[in-house]
Parts: C-alpha cells; sequence; structure tokens
C-alpha cells in the first residue's frame, strides 16, 4: 500500500526546511560580521577653538574582550599606525573575569608613542557578563545590577594608568596633547543602579583656554548628555548602544538600551546642538556574540574648529 504526502504537508515542510536554512546563514553571518573590524573617518566641524588645527581623537567603546574575540588585539594593535592626537575609550573594556591585564596589554599600543588616553567605565567594568533574553530589550532599557561576578577594576584603572591613560569618574579633568590642552567633563555610568548625577558646577573643568570641551559618558541616556552640555561640553562621546549591534537595512537600530532615540544610537548626530558621536563598539557580550548590519567599529575624529 502506498503513503501519499498531501501537499499542505509538502509546503509546510519545504517552508520549514528553507526558514530553518535562512536562519541558519543569518546565524553564520552574524558571527562573522561580529568580527569584521572597520574604522571609520568622519569630521567633525564647529568643536575646536577658532585658528586652531585639525585635532584628531581616535574613539572606542565597548571592547567587551574576551577569550571569544583574539582577533580584537590585532585590530587595536593596526589602529596604533594612526596619526591622533588623543584616545577616547568610552567603557565596557572588560568582558569576561581574569580580563583586566589582557585588556591593559591590547590598549598599550595605542599610547605607547606617547599619545595621551582618556577612559570613562562602563558597568561591565564592575560586573561580569551574564546570560540574558536578548527579546528583554525591548521591554527598555535593562540595568546594571550586580548579576554577574565582581571583576577586579582597580587592577583595571591602575594598569591603564601605567600606559598612560586617565579614567575619570563624575569629575573634570584636563588632558595635555600635542595639539594643546583639552577640557574633560567625565560621567560615571547611569546604566548602574544608584548612580547620582553631580552637578554641571563639579564637572567643570578649571582650564584656562582650552582647545575644546570634552564630554564623556559611557550610557547617553539623556540626563547624562544634558548635564554635559550644562557643563560646557563641545563634543559628546559615548557608548554603549553597540550601535544597535542587530540593525534592519532601511530601519535601523531596534534597540539602544537607554533612552536615546534610536536615530541617534550610532555615529554621528547633535544633542542641544552639540555634536554627539556614539561608537557602535568593537564587541558583544560573549553570551551574544553576533551584529548583523552594524560591523564593530572604530572612529577617528579629526576635529575642526
Amino acid at each position: 500500500m502506498t503513503t501519499t504526502t498531501p501537499p499542505t504537508t509538502r509546503r509546510l515542510g519545504r517552508t520549514a526546511a528553507i526558514t530553518t536554512s535562512v536562519g541558519g546563514a543569518l546565524l553564520v553571518y552574524g558571527l562573522l560580521e561580529a568580527h569584521w573590524y572597520s574604522l571609520r573617518h568622519v569630521h567633525v566641524t564647529g568643536v575646536t577653538a577658532p585658528g586652531s588645527p585639525p585635532l584628531r581623537v581616535l574613539h572606542l567603546s565597548d571592547l567587551h574582550l574576551s577569550p571569544v574575540h583574539p582577533t580584537m588585539v590585532d585590530m587595536l594593535a593596526r589602529l596604533a599606525d594612526e596619526d591622533v592626537d588623543l584616545v577616547v575609550v568610552s567603557g565596557d573594556l572588560l568582558g569576561d573575569t581574569g580580563m583586566e591585564d589582557e585588556v591593559v596589554g591590547a590598549l598599550a599600543p595605542l599610547t605607547a608613542s606617547g599619545t595621551p588616553g582618556v577612559v570613562v567605565l562602563g558597568s561591565n567594568d564592575f560586573f561580569g557578563p551574564r546570560p540574558r533574553n536578548p527579546f528583554g530589550y525591548f521591554r527598555g532599557p535593562t540595568t546594571g545590577e550586580p548579576g554577574g561576578p565582581r571583576l577586579d577594576t582597580e587592577a583595571l584603572v591602575t594598569g591603564l594608568a601605567r600606559q598612560g591613560y586617565t579614567t575619570l569618574r563624575n569629575e573634570a579633568g584636563s588632558i595635555a596633547t600635542a595639539a594643546g590642552t583639552i577640557a574633560v567633563s567625565a560621567l560615571d555610568d547611569l546604566h548602574v543602579p544608584g548612580t547620582e548625577l553631580p552637578s554641571p558646577a563639579a564637572i567643570r573643568p578649571d582650564v584656562s583656554a582650552p582647545v575644546f570641551h570634552l564630554g564623556l559618558v559611557h550610557s547617553p541616556y539623556l540626563d547624562a548628555l544634558d548635564l554635559l552640555v550644562d557643563a560646557g561640553a563641545d563634543l559628546l562621546l559615548a557608548g554603549h548602544t553597540h550601535g544597535g549591534q542587530v540593525r534592519l537595512p532601511g530601519v535601523g537600530a531596534l534597540v539602544a538600551n537607554c533612552d536615546l532615540p534610536l536615530a541617534k544610537a550610532r555615529g554621528l548626530s547633535e544633542h542641544r546642538d552639540v555634536p554627539l558621536h556614539v561608537s557602535a563598539g568593537l564587541g558583544t557580550s560573549k553570551f551574544a556574540p553576533v551584529r548583523f548590519a552594524c560591523r564593530p567599529e572604530a572612529t577617528v575624529l579629526t576635529l575642526l574648529p
């Protein structure tokens, strides 16, 4: 006796097979794109003092360095060939436990020739990663509550200082560069529960005639950006969003994991008439090591009067 599969069942079977194949191909592509590093060059006008020569800033963010990102170290080593005046790292450097020395070593080549660096910290520089439901990001910003293991933040900061990096936390500072002195206002990561914003006066640098005033924070929450503008920043730099990490062509980022408008989740825009650059970052969580239509990136910003 011959059994014939109904046409509807055959169509459903073919559809399921095609869906599985397409889904598998997209997953493989996403895993590969997460290691397809890029370097962007962006010019930003109206930032530096009138008559100043071009000032070049290398902006890095969200390394999340872990053993699953070995090629990132090679990428960072290549960036040491870039002729820049300042290296800015906007948080979430650590991606796993025991990676403090590896991060310091990976960033060391960028300042080895005497180029100064400045750093702010993200929640992942205090607590290790933990698995999350990726659909939870659509419910609103996650929090950086200590769900993962406590990391050795002090060792990270101390090691970076030996390599010429200044780490700032809810404070003002200044960085001497070959192009002149840069004033900096830096904020802690509002993504961490309990973090409180200081007053504008507390982060307003006392610097005479700086080349420009940098406002720096890991997570670009609107309250943080407002505070940096109120403190007098000429340029805002942040990370945290991963550029959305998964973007749809023609749509863009689906989530930003903060209250920043999605259209500003990656690249250059403005906040209250001040240029804002949000880095899409170089890494991912080790529990979600994929990107789609959002390559990992570093950016050289050429700042002009």
